[in-house]
């Protein structure tokens, strides 16, 4: 039976796993996007979003955690001066995952994990969506409103043709 073992060891050894989810998450704080498969994005989700809480804080003793995980001075510094700034008021949920088909040679699930506060395309949309009002916001706004008074148009009248008789014209 394999109770409480949900890690997935992803077919590595523990140096080896390690040492990957690294170097993904160096190249995700690097790119802010990277293409992998979805088992591995799933696991570095897991292993990235920890950190990005902690870039939250920017205290010597967080940055240095930080940097026991990622091993790399410079996206270190990319994560505690650019990243954190943008992450700042969100709660988590910093990364999504995006699945877009299964690869050619071995029919491995790809997928596309990505920060979500850098996806400038998905931004606009929610800003976009949030312009839009529903239907029950907008019923209410109009109940509160004064009805429009409803104002007659003039009614114009044709000029009616006459045929005038030969008489008429004879006198």
């Amino acid at each position: 039976m394999r109770h409480n073992k949900k890690f997935n060891h992803l077919g590595r050894t523990t140096s080896h796993r390690k040492a990957m989810l690294a170097n993904m998450a160096s190249s995700l704080i690097q790119h802010k996007r990277i293409a992998t498969t979805l088992a591995k994005a799933k696991a570095l989700q897991v292993y990235v979003e920890p950190l990005l809480t902690k870039s939250k804080d920017d205290t010597t003793h967080s940055r240095r955690l930080v940097f026991s995980h990622l091993q790399n001075k410079e996206m270190v510094t990319e994560l505690f001066q650019n990243v954190s700034v943008k992450i700042a008021n969100r709660a988590g949920g910093y990364t999504r995952i995006l699945r877009t088909g299964f690869r050619l040679g071995d029919n491995a699930e790809m997928c596309i994990i990505e920060l979500v506060d850098y996806n400038e395309n998905m931004l606009k949309e929610k800003a976009a969506k949030k312009a839009a009002r529903t239907r029950r916001a907008g019923s209410a706004k109009k109940a509160d409103a004064p009805a429009p008074v409803a104002v007659e148009a003039p009614v114009v009248e044709a000029p009616v043709a006459t045929k005038e008789t030969p008489a008429t014209a004879a006198e």
